[in-house]
C-alpha cells in the first residue's frame, strides 16, 4: 500500500516556534508516532507532506529513515491550500497498483489494528473512511448518510443546522484506490467557505462514480484525536500513558497508581514487578522478575536484573544492575555503570563509568568514577575516586575484598591490591599493596593553652 502523512500545518495555537508535528508526546515527536505506525503496515511507498517549519520536518524524517533503514519520501506543500491540495503533492510518488492510506502527522495514537481493519473494509475497490461518533462534534466534518450509506462529508462551516446535528464525524483518515484518488483530486474545487481543496470532497465524487464508500471505527475515540494546542497535547499524553499503564497491568505489573507513571520509550517488565508513583522511564528500560522501583525514580536506557530493589528518588542512566542489588534512596548511576550481583549503592552515592563486582557496597555519600571495583569491597562514607586532573580522566582499580575507610581520596591512576585496607582519612597517591593497611594522615596534635575566638562586641 501507499501511505501519505499530512504534516504541513503551522499549529498557531501551539504558541511555539517548533512545528506542531515535532512537539513530543511520550518522549518522541507526534510525527514519529505516526511514521512508526505507518511503518508497521509495511507500505511500498511512504510519503510525508511538509510545509511550515522549514527544513526541520524533512530533517527529522531523514533521521528516522536512516535509523530504521526505511525509505521515506517527503514533498513540500507551498502554499498550504487544504488537505486535498496536500495529498496532490504526493501523487507522483504513489504506486497505482496499491491503495493509498491518508494519515495525519498531528494524530499520533491511531493503532495499527485500527488501520488494518480500515484497509480490510476498503479492499482494493472501495473508499474507506475511519469515522467515530462524538457527543460534541463541533468544528469537525460530519458524515452524511442516506439509507445508511455514506453519500458525502460536510465541513462544519459549510453544514446546515440539520447536518451539524450529526454525531458521526470524519477522522480524515482514509483508504482510497489510488487510480480513483488521482482522478478525484484533479476534479476538486475550492468553492467553499475556506477557499481550500478539501480531501473530503472526493466522497461525493466516489458516490457519483458508483464507487462504494464504507466506514470503519477505531477501538477508542482517542485514536483519532488530533493536537492543535498544548492543552490537547497534554490530554493525549495522559491518555497515552494510561493506555501504557493498562497494558502493563494486564501483563501482571503492579502499579501503585496507574495515573502516575510516564513511559517515554519502551518499558519491558518481567513477572511480579512493582512500580511506585511518579516514576519516569525513557529509552529502553528492562526490569526483570521481582524488581521493585520506589517512588519518583528516573530510569533511562537501563537494565535491572532479577530481585533488585531500587528505592525512591534514584536517577539511573545507561546502566546495568545485577540481580538482588539494593540501590538508593537518592542514588545516581551515570552512563557506563555496570553493577554485579548483590551490589549495594546507598543514599547520595554517585557511580559513573565504573564496574562494581558482586557483593560490594558503597552505602553512603561516595563518588565512584572511572573505576574497576572487585567483589566484596566496602566503600566507606565520603570516599572519592579522584579521576580528573582538569584535563584528562584516569582509572582507579580496587581489587577483591578491599576495605576503603571513610573520607578517603584515591588519586587516579592508582590500584588497591586484593584484601587491602585503607584507613579512614587516607589520601592515596600510590598503589596500596595487597593484604596490608595503608594510612596517610598528618600527625594528630593537641595545642595547649589555645582559646576559641569570641565575637568582638561593637
Amino acid at each position: 500500500m501507499n501511505v501519505v502523512i499530512l504534516a504541513a500545518g503551522m499549529g498557531k495555537r501551539m504558541q511555539s516556534a517548533l512545528p506542531k508535528v515535532l512537539h513530543p508526546l511520550a518522549g518522541k515527536p507526534l510525527l514519529r508516532h505516526v511514521i512508526d505506525t505507518a511503518r508497521g503496515l509495511s507500505p511500498q511507498k511512504l510519503c510525508v507532506i511538509y510545509g511550515h517549519g522549514g527544513a526541520a520536518v524533512p530533517e527529522m524524517v531523514a533521521t528516522v529513515a536512516e535509523s530504521t533503514g526505511s525509505m521515506i519520501d517527503t514533498a513540500l506543500q507551498e502554499p498550504q491550500l487544504g488537505t486535498g491540495h496536500a495529498v496532490m503533492q504526493a501523487l507522483p510518488q504513489l504506486d497505482d497498483d496499491q491503495p493509498t492510506i491518508v494519515l495525519y502527522g498531528d494524530v499520533p495514537l491511531t493503532t495499527i489494528d485500527t488501520l488494518r481493519r480500515l484497509v480490510e473494509a476498503a479492499g482494493s475497490d472501495k473508499l474507506g473512511i475511519l469515522t467515530v461518533e462524538q457527543a460534541n462534534p463541533f468544528g469537525l466534518g460530519r458524515i452524511v448518510r442516506e439509507d445508511g450509506k455514506i453519500v458525502r462529508i460536510v465541513e462544519e462551516k459549510d453544514a446546515t443546522e440539520a447536518e451539524r446535528a450529526i454525531k458521526e464525524i470524519n477522522s480524515g483518515i482514509m483508504a482510497i484506490p489510488t487510480p480513483h484518488l488521482k482522478k478525484w483530486l484533479a476534479a476538486l474545487s475550492n468553492t467553499n467557505a475556506q477557499g481550500e481543496y478539501y480531501l473530503t470532497d472526493i466522497v461525493a465524487q466516489a458516490v457519483a462514480d458508483g464507487v462504494p464508500v464504507v466506514s470503519s471505527q477505531p477501538s477508542g475515540e482517542w485514536e483519532v484525536a488530533g493536537v492543535n494546542s498544548k492543552v490537547q497535547l497534554a490530554e493525549l499524553e495522559r491518555r497515552h500513558q494510561l493506555n501504557i499503564a493498562h497494558a502493563l497491568l494486564e501483563r501482571g505489573v503492579t502499579l501503585m497508581d496507574p495515573a502516575r507513571i510516564d513511559v517515554r520509550g519502551e518499558l519491558i517488565c518481567g513477572r511480579d514487578v512493582t512500580i511506585d508513583v511518579g516514576c519516569v522511564f525513557e529509552g529502553r528500560v528492562e526490569l526483570a522478575d521481582g524488581v521493585r522501583i520506589g517512588a519518583h525514580c528516573v530510569l533511562v536506557n537501563a537494565t535491572v536484573a532479577v530481585g533488585t530493589n531500587i528505592k525512591p528518588f534514584c536517577h539511573i542512566e545507561d546502566a546495568t544492575i545485577g540481580a538482588a542489588s539494593q540501590i538508593g534512596p537518592y542514588a545516581r548511576l551515570r552512563p557506563g555503570t555496570a553493577l554485579g550481583e548483590d551490589v549495594h549503592i546507598g543514599n547520595f552515592v554517585e557511580v559513573k563509568n565504573s564496574t562494581v563486582a558482586a557483593h560490594s557496597k558503597a552505602n553512603h555519600l561516595a563518588y565512584v568514577g572511572d573505576a574497576t571495583i572487585g567483589s566484596r569491597v566496602n566503600i566507606g562514607a565520603g570516599v572519592i575516586t579522584c579521576n580528573y586532573d582538569g584535563a584528562n580522566k584516569f582509572r582507579t582499580v580496587i581489587e577483591d575484598d578491599v576495605f576503603v575507610g571513610s573520607d578517603t581520596q584515591l588519586i587516579a591512576p592508582v590500584t588497591v591490591g586484593k584484601g587491602a585496607t585503607l584507613a579512614a582519612g587516607t589520601t592515596l597517591t600510590k598503589d596500596a599493596p595487597a593484604g596490608k593497611l595503608t594510612i596517610s594522615r598528618s600527625k594528630q596534635v593537641t595545642i595547649e593553652n589555645w582559646k576559641r575566638p569570641v565575637k568582638i562586641k561593637k
